[in-house]
């Protein structure tokens, strides 16, 4: 086992106990009866909170120091935006004339609970509906740029997250040279992924579409956590649907935009971007997780980071997608 170079420390969301989220609701004039489920996320706290004599709600808590103020309302604005060309998706509330609200230093909104199942991407009629919403939530997108969030792009997903990995001390010592050579090729591939994709418009975007974040009842689709909104390619929110085999990904991608360029054009030369992306994911990942390794609950959570191994597969990751950056991308553009 490889032992993370930060040392302990006690982290803001340790001060999140049941009695804080309580209070924080009750300071908004909502006042919970006990029932109290901590959801699954780790970048920010979330919580089902049963209220008295009213419908139990979603609290978030964000994590302290990632957004800004002006940041966290541009999401919640957009997601109004949606809400008001009926775009299934759940907002923040307003409550008091403000969906962001503050509580002893900590940040939070609050959400009506949506129920739903994880949706069935191996079925065509799911990828083409899941095409069409964000089809949709594009055409909003475009409309107007975000102005206090930042864009998708290689320094920020791609160069930050290798300087910061190899400058924090995480990478073994015996591994560090290789996993500088090949974040070098994997973002010289990067590059040249995009030069080949040209000049492509950067428009609101989720930031982190994948089936995880989709919710599905008999009405359809709808989105959830827009916290990693920002700016960037169309592609983004298209290319994580896709899975397995490449004659997969090429029948589930022309299934989705089946139904997405029924609201939005997409620009063909895009489909340059899809592994750059992912290899831009990659690396953010790894580095989002050794950010992230002084919170008690990454350790926990992730006890397979930082190892000799993880490192090891990390490397033999990113040569491979040097090699699939340099593929024709999935159809002829």
């Amino acid at each position: 086992m490889t032992h993370s170079p930060i040392e302990p420390s006690t982290h803001p969301f340790a001060a999140l106990g049941p009695d804080r989220v309580l209070d924080a609701l009750a300071s908004v004039g909502l006042f919970g009866d006990g029932r109290l489920l901590a959801l699954n996320s780790y970048e920010n706290r979330v919580y089902q909170v049963g209220i008295e004599d009213a419908k139990p709600v979603v609290v978030k808590f964000y994590r302290p120091g990632r957004w800004s103020d002006a940041a966290i309302l541009e999401e919640h604005a957009f997601m109004d935006e949606l809400c008001e060309a009926e775009i299934p998706v759940v907002p923040a509330q307003r409550i008091g004339g403000r969906t962001l609200h503050g509580f002893e230093g900590y940040r939070f909104a609050v959400f009506e609970r949506h129920g739903g199942r994880a949706p069935e991407l191996d079925s065509p009629d799911v990828l083409e509906w899941t095409g069409r919403f964000i089809g949709r939530i594009h055409a909003v997108g475009a409309r107007r740029p975000f102005t206090e969030r930042p864009a998708l792009d290689v320094d920020t997903f791609g160069v930050a997250s290798r300087d910061y990995l190899l400058e924090a001390g995480f990478i073994p010592p015996e591994l560090v040279a290789a996993y500088r050579s090949v974040a070098d090729q994997a973002l010289d591939g990067v590059r040249r992924c995009r030069d080949r994709a040209g000049d492509v418009a950067l428009l609101r975007l989720h930031g982190d579409c994948h089936g995880g974040n989709v919710l599905w009842t008999d009405a359809g689709p709808h989105f959830v956590d827009f916290d990693d909104a920002r700016m960037g390619p169309a592609v983004q929110d298209l290319w994580m649907m896709l899975s397995g085999e490449r004659s997969d990904m090429v029948r589930q991608l022309s299934d989705i935009l089946a139904g997405y360029e029924d609201f939005c054009e997409f620009e063909p030369r895009q489909l340059y971007l899809v592994e750059a992306l992912r290899t831009l994911r990659l690396m953010h990942y790894a580095a989002w997780l050794a950010r992230r390794w002084d919170d008690p609950a990454f350790p926990a959570a992730f006890p397979w980071f930082n190892t000799q191994r993880y490192w090891q597969d990390r490397i033999l990751e990113l040569r491979e997608q040097v090699a699939l950056m340099d593929e024709p991308p999935l159809w002829p553009v």
